[in-house]
């Protein structure tokens, strides 16, 4: 039986190892509500990112290793400073009032996407996913799998290398029930959720963010929109890969 002796194992160690690839750095924006907190847990988890930076309007002590904030932007998206980072992440849902550490974040207006999308291509990120909550049932057949207005069309001219949108179903936004208007669209709106097709409904955050970080991973160059339908199915039990492999084509 043959024994190593000290010196030996020193001279190992100190030999070098096989190289490995740099890991991406990622750029977030919105790490907000529900979907952003598991997305955030998700994407810093998996350690598949060397860096997560998240956008925040204040300082916050933050425990999970691997992320970093960035805090005190100007108001003004192109007066910000350039960053450096490979990918990334847009998402709009609002911070939800009783937790501190989502209060700190900054999450974008829909009308910013352009903006922030531009910031992030000064930063170097050449692949980016913008994920984009509707009400169920108010998004026309005719846009779920395109580009839906001129801030979408605006960011696919940019040039990404690769270009992500994950078209997400959300619950109808609550309409204040004070005039007798307002009351009977409530009506009406809570009455068309039970004819809507079981496809068009909302489904957990857990589901949506397992989506958007394997799309993140996988998408090849191109520009790529998962309409709801989508989304509701890779959320089936068993589903997300085979789904990955019909709407990207890859493995």
């Amino acid at each position: 039986m043959s024994t190593v002796s000290p010196l030996d194992a020193l001279r190992g160690a100190q030999r070098p190892g096989p190289k490995t690839a740099t890991l991406p750095r990622l750029l977030l924006a919105g790490a907000t509500g529900p979907l952003g907190n598991e997305v955030l847990s998700r994407v810093v988890g998996a350690q598949n990112y060397a860096l997560v930076q998240v956008l925040a309007r204040e300082p916050y002590v933050q425990g999970l290793r691997g992320m970093e904030l960035l805090t005190q932007l100007h108001g003004d998206v192109q007066q910000w400073p350039v960053q450096s980072a490979d990918v990334g992440l847009i998402m709009f849902e609002p911070p939800r009032p009783y937790y501190q550490r989502e209060r700190a974040l900054w999450t974008p207006r829909p009308d910013q996407l352009q903006a922030v999308a531009q910031w992030m291509q000064r930063c170097g990120v050449h692949t980016l996913a913008v994920v984009l909550p509707h009400d169920m049932g108010s998004l026309p057949q005719a846009l779920k799998q395109g580009l839906a207005n001129l801030n979408e069309q605006g960011v696919a001219t940019l040039g990404f290398e690769r270009l992500i949108f994950v078209r997400s179903a959300r619950e109808a936004q609550k309409i204040n029930a004070g005039h007798w208007l307002q009351r009977t669209a409530k009506t009406m709106l809570s009455a068309l959720s039970y004819m809507l097709p079981q496809t068009e409904r909302p489904v957990r955050a857990m589901h949506v963010a397992r989506l958007v970080e394997a799309a993140l991973l996988k998408a090849p160059p191109g520009i790529h929109v998962a309409p709801p339908e989508l989304v509701w199915r890779a959320a089936q039990k068993d589903a997300l890969q085979s789904e990955l492999r019909s709407w990207l084509g890859s493995s």
